[in-house]
């Protein structure tokens, strides 16, 4: 491994944790920065294209009410990011598959897996598609999913 590379994984791992951060305290500026300006995120349930489109959607100026991630109130969300591999496959690009667990008022709430391709953009290392999947939520889970 070059030190380029472990230098780019970092960048990586820093991108990870300032979405999360970002989404659990609703900062949609924050949030739609990690991304490129092409950017992509999508569940089973939404599908967002373009930085823009993803702030409005984080600052619930475009949410469908339908696809809303937060259906109930909660005081509090915490996205825990655990296992990631980050795979290096250009100068310029890399895939990674994250494994999360958020918690909430009620306890664990639901968990699943990202899906990221990254691209780098000057220094940064930015998200181009993310796809956040879902492998367990609870009964009670204040997220509609």
């Amino acid at each position: 491994m070059t030190v380029d590379e472990l230098l780019a994984r970092e960048a990586i791992r820093h991108t990870l944790a300032s979405y999360n951060m970002a989404g659990d305290r609703a900062r949609a500026d924050e949030f739609a920065e990690v991304f490129t300006e092409d950017g992509v995120l999508e569940t089973g349930s939404f599908r967002q294209e373009g930085r823009e489109r993803i702030r409005q959607w984080m600052s619930g100026a475009g949410r469908d009410p339908d696809a809303a991630p937060r259906a109930k109130a909660v005081s509090f969300v915490r996205h825990n990011i655990t296992t990631c591999q980050i795979d290096i496959t250009g100068p310029d690009t890399a895939k990674a598959r994250t494994y999360y667990v958020v918690l909430t008022d009620i306890g664990p709430d639901h968990s699943g897996y990202y899906v990221d391709d990254f691209r780098r953009v000057g220094e940064r290392w930015l998200i181009s598609h993310r796809k956040a999947r879902l492998d367990w939520r609870a009964p009670e889970s204040t997220f509609g999913l």
